[in-house]
């Protein structure tokens, strides 16, 4: 066994009871750490406190009872390997019948006369109240039974009870020894904020006595996630000009315009002369580039691309996905091809041998420009010359992931994309380290996309539609918003899977929502029940590359004509054949997003639709699907998104949460409709920055750390 150490840095071998398999187990969930284990917060609260009495009680509700128990417990073996305890238990209201399952020695704790808290899903019918093999507390008169209880997420191997245990032990060594854990907010930013000190607030996230405590300790390390966040925002994207060695002439802006047949709009000339500014003025070019569906990004990207390559030097673009990579490859390479460049593709899909001839054709400078994903900053991709980096959909990366392409050249330029409209009185706060390019006008011609907002009764209406737009020789997109049907569950200390809605979080309580459709289990009915003689595909995120890429492939080569989907395709192939958009659950949805699934379609000549589902019954929910239907600019969507539920999308984001995979960078924070912890917690971290930018200052010690462990991790 490891040696034990005491101190938040100790390996959780350290731990009692945690030997090689559970430390494996841990290791699942990023847990490898005493530090790590006390971070990794509950997912919601059993509400143990909120005790009924028998008659209150409803079938299948998971609540609380205090109850006597009433007689001595019998066991009896009803099988091989199955023991069966029963007893009963009574309070002023009734009487309640409880069952163990192979637990007998429940007969030795539960005496009769004692009572106990019992915690567990009641069944009820008539007069007759059970449950089995609940949760259960001696109630004792020196001691106060906790109101509410941690459920964790869990790996297999462990269970709720030993997550608990694990992490009280943890809480009792993490602020001593070896790397304790330090209160890295100076007071004063803690009185101006009314943040609870760390120490209370980790203690408090785990084990709170009360609802108040535990909404005070989420506030304080929700406000600190977004306040490192915006710190490692603004280190990234320092604002001070590095010199670069790649100051290139001004380029024949004529020429390359030659090339296409159309006129560049006000906003892409705009764009035009800020990136010559910066690519030759002497300086490393640190920009952000951001623009609506179908504004001419990829223009202005090629544009910096040719200043790059026609000034002697390699460009290099990166995208999230190998769908979007092969995108830009064929919109590049025709172009510069022409001019004598030569353009080349590295993806994960390729041959080791492909990529090999790839990495050598770089490292002389026989290719001048590399379009590819993740695959680009692997050690054996080395440039010859590289002077501009362009990082499409940036917020897709991490941050080590951007600055691993672009440490590839000490001096070269950097330019990030976002498909995303950011409200001008949000992109300051986001991006007030950036220089910031802004597409804000469309190209002419672009026709818009008439939207309409209905619900399940005209399911029979719309699919007869769908079949309109395919006889017409059209394709149909439907987005759904899981992969498959499921129930967010977790395993409770009894042992049974519990729905995170019945547990006690921090969320609001919602309306009852409606049955969510799933991508696969949909693709299947249409394909098999309304669609038969229509070839149906699905695509989603957990899918393998090759596998999506196959059905984008037959989707975008039009023989799939419907595309089941997730989000997934928000940065999908170009499908100028597609007319239909519809999304289901489009409430479920935040309008950046559906102005995205929008934007899929109406990229060909014939006109095309978008078709929002919902039978969500509030009002906001019914507001907001309204500014959709109403308003294609996707500025004044975003600033009308803004105002209804504040900045929760935006910066959830660009700190990278991707809704269909389910990873949050922010564990905490739940930003929607709270714009005063981002205001004040960027304005914090803005304020630190301006003082102390590299953290050296001895009272910004416990930050630096703090900050060291977050980008150890996310690496």
């Amino acid at each position: 066994m490891a040696e034990k150490k005491n101190g938040a840095a100790s390996p959780v071998t350290s731990l009692y009871g945690v030997g090689e398999k559970r430390a494996a187990s841990f290791a699942k969930m990023g847990v490898k750490t005493v530090r790590d284990l006390v971070y990794h917060f509950p997912r919601g609260y059993e509400n143990r406190g909120n005790v009924k009495n028998i008659d209150e009680v409803e079938d299948g509700e998971l609540c609380a009872l205090v109850l006597c128990v009433a007689g001595v417990p019998k066991s009896a073996m009803i099988r091989r390997g199955m023991t069966i305890t029963k007893l009963a238990a009574v309070d002023d209201t009734g009487k309640c019948t409880i069952t163990f399952f192979n637990q007998p020695y429940v007969r030795d704790v539960l005496h009769e006369g004692a009572y106990f808290r019992f915690y567990g899903r009641v069944k009820k019918s008539g007069r007759s109240v059970t449950l089995a093999s609940p949760v259960f507390e001696p109630v004792l008169p020196h001691k106060e039974l906790r109101a509410l209880v941690p459920v964790y997420p869990l790996a297999a191997g462990l269970s709720q009870k030993f997550v608990a245990g694990a992490v009280r032990e943890a809480l009792s060594l993490a602020f001593t020894g070896e790397g304790a854990l330090r209160e890295y907010l100076p007071t004063e930013m803690r009185q101006k904020y009314a943040l609870a000190e760390l120490s209370y607030a980790l203690r408090n996230i785990h084990e709170p006595q009360t609802v108040e405590d535990a909404e005070r300790a989420r506030r304080r390390l929700a406000f600190d996630e977004i306040y490192l966040f915006a710190l490692q925002m603004l280190a990234e994207g320092k604002k001070e000009k590095k010199p670069s060695k790649f100051a290139f002439e001004k380029p024949d802006r004529a020429a390359f315009l030659s090339l296409f047949p159309y006129e560049p709009t006000g906003a892409q000339k705009r764009t035009f002369a800020e990136l010559e500014t910066d690519m030759t003025g002497g300086t490393r070019m640190h920009r952000l580039l951001t623009g609506d569906v179908g504004s001419g990004k990829t223009l202005c990207a090629e544009y910096a691309v040719y200043t790059a390559v026609s000034g002697g030097a390699q460009a290099a673009v990166m995208a999230p996905t190998e769908i979007l990579a092969r995108q830009h490859y064929e919109s590049f390479a025709p172009v510069f091809e022409k001019m004598g460049y030569r353009v080349e593709l590295l993806i994960g899909a390729m041959t080791a041998a492909q990529k090999r001839k790839v990495c050598e054709r770089l490292q002389f400078g026989i290719t001048h420009i590399v379009i590819g994903t993740h695959a680009l900053i692997e050690d054996t991709v080395v440039f010859k010359n590289l002077g501009l980096v362009i990082i499409d959909e940036q917020h897709r990366f991490g941050a080590a992931q951007r600055a691993r392409l672009s440490e590839k050249s000490a001096d070269c330029h950097v330019l990030s994309m976002s498909a995303t409209p950011i409200p001008r009185t949000l992109a300051f706060v986001l991006y007030g380290d950036f220089d910031l390019s802004t597409l804000d006008e469309m190209p002419p011609g672009r026709k818009p996309v008439d939207t309409f907002v209905v619900d399940g009764t005209y399911r029979e209406r719309l699919y007869a539609f769908i079949r309109k737009n395919v006889e017409e020789g059209g394709q149909v997109y439907i987005v759904c918003p899981s992969v498959e049907e499921q129930k967010e569950t977790l395993e409770s200390e009894s042992g049974e899977k519990v729905e995170i809605s019945e547990l006690y979080t921090f969320a609001a309580p919602e309306e009852e929502k409606p049955k969510l459709f799933a991508a696969v289990d949909y693709a299947k009915t249409l394909a098999e029940e309304v669609f038969p003689e229509i070839p149906v595909g699905f695509v989603h995120g957990k899918m393998k590359s090759a596998e999506k890429e196959k059905a984008m492939s037959a989707f975008a080569g039009g023989e799939m004509k419907i595309l089941v989907s997730t989000t997934v395709i928000e940065v999908g192939v170009n499908v100028p054949a597609a007319t239909l958009m519809i999304v289901e659950n489009a409430d479920m949805f935040g309008l950046a997003a559906l102005h995205q699934l929008r934007g899929r379609v109406g990229r060909g000549e014939k006109k095309s639709h978008c078709v929002l589902v919902s039978e969500a019954r509030g009002e906001t929910a019914r507001a907001r699907l309204k500014i959709l239907k109403e308003n294609h600019d996707g500025y004044k969507i975003a600033e009308l998104d803004l105002a209804m539920r504040g900045p929760g999308d935006f910066i959830a984001e660009r700190g990278g949460y991707v809704r269909q995979s389910g990873e949050a960078s922010f564990r905490l924070a739940t930003l929607s409709g709270d714009s005063k912890m981002l205001y004040d917690a960027f304005e914090a971290a803005k304020a630190t920055y301006a003082n102390d930018p590299n953290l050296e200052a001895p009272e910004n010690a416990p930050l630096r750390e703090r900050l060291n462990e977050k980008n150890e991790i996310a690496e």
